[in-house]
């Protein structure tokens, strides 16, 4: 019985426990939609999105992908990131999408923007898909 205990009290705490990840912080429950690259708009359309607790998922241009977000904000790591494996006319910029976002270390979520950056200049601004 104590074991059971023990068992259903740790999982009731983890629903108290705040979210410090980006999705915590204003990032969750938003789909945000890539405008640009390191000061240059973006030429096609890509979305992030943190759907749950530690996670991130979104699409580039071609591919839907998904993955793992565990950092505390600010900081910002895309983990063990997986995604489909469509070919398109846009895998140029599918490929500049994803080695950007592999890249970066930092976020800063505002009321409409989310920004991401490597804290050496490089950054990709989104904006809410409202």
């Amino acid at each position: 019985m104590r074991l059971l205990a023990v068992v259903l009290l740790g999982g009731g705490l983890e629903a108290c426990v705040p979210d410090e990840t980006v999705r915590g912080h204003g990032g969750g429950d938003r789909l945000w939609v890539l405008t640009e690259i390191d000061g240059t708009a973006f030429p096609a359309r890509a979305t992030l999105s943190f759907p749950e607790r530690e996670s991130l998922a979104g699409s580039g241009p071609c591919n839907r992908f998904s993955g793992v977000q565990t950092q505390p904000y600010p900081w910002f790591q895309a983990e063990r990131v997986i995604s489909t494996r469509t070919s398109c006319p846009d895998l140029a910029a599918e490929a500049q999408y994803f080695t950007a976002l592999s890249q970066m270390r930092f976020a800063e979520v505002g009321a409409t923007v989310l920004i991401l950056s490597d804290g050496d200049g490089a950054e990709m601004v989104f904006r809410a898909d409202d």
